[in-house]
């Protein structure tokens, strides 16, 4: 039986995905993506990110030499909730207040996966979330999915940009969905709302003024000087150009994952706590957590900036140690 792209949606609404198109492996896209990604890699703006420079990142048949097709997939993770704006709580990025996303899309990929091969022998598939040199954003604009912010996230007309995002390779030729055409029009609330700058012109970040860069990726003793000053209570993540979107203002709406519902101390995580941290409660904190990327040490380091930046230096810094 041949596969057919709107059964591959309808399969796609069933599995609990929000979200789902179809992109052409050897279709050209007028989207100047290997030219721009080129650039961004030449001006050093993806830091201490060395996977951005993977070749395979610009050919996606490196990736998977069989792919004729990329199936993109989104899940809503929005919640209603709000966080603490008092100056002793910390803040972390939505993405991280519930249950990795990483294993909660991985088990549906998966399941689409099975179900795609149970339908021809000769069905051959590839599956990722973040976890391979796929630009996943590129690939859903492709697909129809939405479209690439000024801020450089993908945002839909149903939900914004609270969208994870993953991807299937697929050795089938399927009907290709219309890319998604642009929307953000003049506005620039997400450009001018970064505290450090980090989007010097539309489409484009600098990930070494980047307020989540640095409180997830980086893992020196101290934040640069021109980015401690002006974290603002993050401490892992930073949501602030989409939390100024009209999209995201107008159109987010609550998910249906339950497991993207906040585990309680991720909503208001107090910074001289934070300041504190020790293995032993990381691990409690932490569970089946995408924040566990951020060892420790690294939430000592973000949470006493934090203090420091408001004045406060009651968190001494004799439990600095190691990065582990």
């Amino acid at each position: 039986m041949a596969l057919q792209t709107p059964e591959i949606r309808a399969q796609a609404r069933r599995i609990g995905f929000h979200l789902a198109g179809v992109a052409s492996v050897a279709q050209t896209y007028d989207d100047e993506y290997p030219e721009r990604l080129e650039k961004w890699l030449s001006q050093g703006y993806q830091a201490e990110m060395g996977w951005m420079e993977n070749p395979k990142r610009r050919d996606i048949l490196q990736v998977f030499p069989g792919a004729r097709s990329v199936i993109s997939l989104g899940l809503n993770y929005y919640t209603n909730h709000r966080r603490r704006e008092d100056a002793e709580y910390g803040k972390i990025a939505r993405y991280g207040w519930g249950r990795d996303y990483h294993r909660v899309l991985s088990k549906k990929l998966k399941e689409f996966s099975f179900w795609l091969t149970a339908q021809d022998p000769g069905v051959e598939t590839r599956f990722y979330v973040d976890t391979g040199p796929v630009s996943d954003k590129l690939w859903a604009q492709r697909a129809g999915l939405g479209w690439i912010g000024k801020n450089s996230n993908l945002i839909s007309r149903g939900y914004g940009s609270w969208l994870f995002l993953g991807e299937i390779l697929i050795n089938v030729d399927l009907e290709p969905d219309r890319p998604h055409s642009q929307h953000c029009g003049t506005c620039r609330r997400c450009l001018d709302a970064c505290p450090t700058g980090a989007l010097p012109e539309p489409f484009v970040v600098d990930s070494r003024r980047c307020i989540a860069y640095h409180t997830i990726e980086n893992r020196a003793e101290t934040l640069p000087s021109n980015v401690s000053p002006e974290l603002q209570g993050w401490v892992a993540g930073c949501d602030i150009c989409q939390e100024v979107c009209p999209w995201n203002i107008r159109f987010a709406r609550e998910t249906d994952v339950e497991d993207f519902q906040p585990y309680p101390d991720n909503l208001a995580p107090k910074l001289t706590e934070l300041a504190q941290l020790e293995r032993e409660d990381w691990e409690r904190r932490f569970p089946a957590s995408a924040l566990r990327r951020i060892k420790p040490a690294q939430w000592r380091r973000n949470a006493r900036a934090n203090l420091e930046s408001q004045g406060n230096n009651g968190a001494s810094a004799d439990h600095a140690g190691d990065f582990i």
